[in-house]
Parts: structure tokens; C-alpha cells; sequence
């Protein structure tokens, strides 16, 4: 059990990168996954696990088909909650905030390292809607694109392809502590910078 208590840190950015530095170092797959929660325009809530692909000042990045449930929920109301919870640290952070989506050139950018057969995922699948014609229907769509693109390295982003970036409103730092009296750091936007205040847990 871990005892020792959240420090202090003037920046949340600060605090994330010592966090998902021992994240990298601690956990066996997918240090960077994290929990994504979206609202549809019934207000109805939404969570899957996406992979977290760059962050700074200005936000968490990821990227997904804007055509897919959580890219609809999000253009449709531009807010989103991230959750990264990892078990062999006793640690999770919490994230609220704005979204928006990243520059064309980031997002060639960012598709253009991804392994070929990604690429032609990304091409070959309408996420979210349902496969009338089962798994046979997304194996003959992959084969179409592979045709389409031949040989061919540079394998163009699909327009429907891209990133969001959310902009935390809060961020919510969670350290367990003995006997569920866990540590609980809160950071709030504020102007430029941000108020820290601790919650009980």
C-alpha cells in the first residue's frame, strides 16, 4: 500500500508527466491508455478505452473516425472526460475539459507513422455502425483498400480520420492510501494558471 502523499506541484502538466513517466516504466501494456467519456445529445453517457498520443500545455491528444459514435457526441457538444487509472501505481487522473479537433497537418503528421495495416483500418472501417454482413463485410472492405492502394507507402489520411485535443477545464490527481483515506488533488482552471485545493477522499 502506498503511503506516501501527492506533492505538491504548481502545473498539472508537471505532475502528469512524473505520473505517466512511472506509468511508462511500471506498466506492461498500454501505459497510455485511457478511459474516454462522451454524452450524446440526450445526455446519455458513453465510455471506451482510446490511446493517448501526444499532450502539453494546450491539452490530451487522440485520434479517431470523426464518423464513429464518441466523434459524433463530441462535435456534437465539444466536451469530453478522460480517466487514466494506473493499478500497479495505485494512481488515477482525472480530466475534464474542452475539445477541440487538431490541425490537418498535425493530424498527416500523426497518420503517417502509423503501420500500414492501421492506415488501411482506418479506410476500411465505418466504426460504430453495424456490420450487416458480419466480419466477412469489414474483411472484404480491408481487401478493397488493399487493391485500392496497391503497394503504395504514403497511404493518404481518410477525411473522416483525424484528432481531438481536450483542454482541461480540471484535472483531478488520486494517489490510494491506507484504509481508503486516499489522496485526493484537485486542479481547476483559472484565468492563465490554476487553484489546487485537496478533497476528501
Amino acid at each position: 500500500m502506498n503511503t506516501q502523499k501527492i506533492p505538491d506541484a504548481s502545473s498539472p502538466y508537471t505532475l502528469f508527466t512524473q505520473w505517466f513517466g512511472m506509468a511508462k516504466k511500471a506498466e506492461p501494456n498500454n501505459p497510455n491508455a485511457m478511459c474516454l467519456s462522451t454524452v450524446n445529445k440526450n445526455g446519455e453517457p458513453s465510455s471506451r478505452m482510446v490511446l493517448l498520443k501526444g499532450y502539453d500545455s494546450k491539452g490530451f491528444v487522440f485520434y479517431t473516425n470523426y464518423e464513429s459514435q464518441k466523434g459524433q457526441e463530441i462535435l456534437s457538444t465539444g466536451k469530453a472526460a478522460l480517466c487514466f487509472y494506473w493499478k500497479t501505481l495505485q494512481k488515477q487522473i482525472r480530466i475534464s475539459g474542452i475539445v477541440t479537433s487538431v490541425s490537418p497537418e498535425e493530424a498527416d503528421a500523426y497518420f503517417s507513422t502509423r503501420p500500414r495495416g492501421s492506415k488501411i483500418g482506418a479506410w476500411a472501417s465505418k466504426q460504430s455502425r453495424i456490420l450487416k454482413g458480419g466480419r466477412t463485410e469489414l474483411e472484404e472492405s480491408i481487401k478493397k483498400y488493399e487493391e485500392k492502394f496497391g503497394s503504395e507507402d504514403d497511404i493518404p489520411r481518410p477525411p473522416h480520420w483525424s484528432g481531438f485535443r481536450v483542454a482541461p477545464d480540471s484535472i483531478e490527481f488520486w494517489q490510494e492510501m491506507p484504509y481508503r483515506l486516499h489522496d485526493r488533488v484537485f486542479y481547476e482552471k483559472s484565468g492563465k494558471g490554476w487553484k489546487t485545493r485537496r478533497l476528501y477522499p
